[in-house]
């Protein structure tokens, strides 16, 4: 068969449609198995930021417009406790976490599912007991002023990771606050919901994180 124009298409588009289908292929079998394993994940954290429990009911609650994802854990039919999706802006990017909450508010521990924060400076707010975390165990926020000290706060930030330490103080007071939307129908008094971080805007200052 002589080559021609036309027999070349055919053949670039069949190759074509073949590597499609292949890459569609992967990518579902990909979707699929990141699905699995981020539930095995949730999971996981709803382990370490719920008091014992025995079911889950999960529902969406709106704080300042936001759609905000609540675990309601109980125990032997009695509400025990709360698990709240929540997320900030950190240095490197969003910060996805899971912060859970005893029935009378008391942080009991935080999960972080997702983050870009620098290894060794910011990206510690993602091992157990780190210092952020051990200063909300065990305590209401709302007894807490949720900014870092050089913020006029009362939280110690990580060495070298203040906007890091900043958007972990926020991803809770958002969930803190999506709780008291469950929980009374209210929000803290002088919540705005702003957690971002904008890059661009760090950028143009120079910001470090520091």
């Amino acid at each position: 068969m002589k080559s021609s124009f036309k027999n070349m298409t055919i053949v670039m588009f069949c190759i074509t449609l073949i590597c499609s289908a292949a890459v569609g292929g992967v990518y579902l079998l990909t979707k699929e198995r990141i699905e699995q394993a981020a539930t095995i994940k949730f999971q996981k954290a709803l382990s370490v930021v719920l008091p014992a429990f025995d079911t889950v009911s999960q529902e969406s609650v709106d704080v300042n417009g936001e759609m905000i994802t609540i675990n309601t854990a109980t125990l032997e039919g009695r509400t025990v406790g709360y698990a709240v999706s929540s997320n900030a802006g950190g240095f490197g990017g969003t910060i996805d976490m899971v912060v859970g909450f005893d029935a009378d508010g008391k942080v009991v521990g935080v999960n972080i599912l997702k983050h870009s924060e620098t290894p060794g400076l910011g990206s510690l707010i993602a091992n157990e007991g780190n210092i952020l975390v051990n200063q909300f165990v065990g305590k209401n926020p709302a007894e807490m002023t949720l900014k870092v000290r050089k913020d006029g706060g009362s939280i110690d930030a990580l060495t070298g990771a203040t906007i890091t330490s900043r958007a972990y103080i926020n991803g809770i007071e958002k969930a803190f606050n999506a709780y008291l939307r469950k929980t009374t129908g209210a929000t803290a008094e002088g919540y705005t919901g702003a957690t971002t971080v904008n890059a661009t805007d760090k950028a143009e200052k120079g910001e470090e994180n520091e």
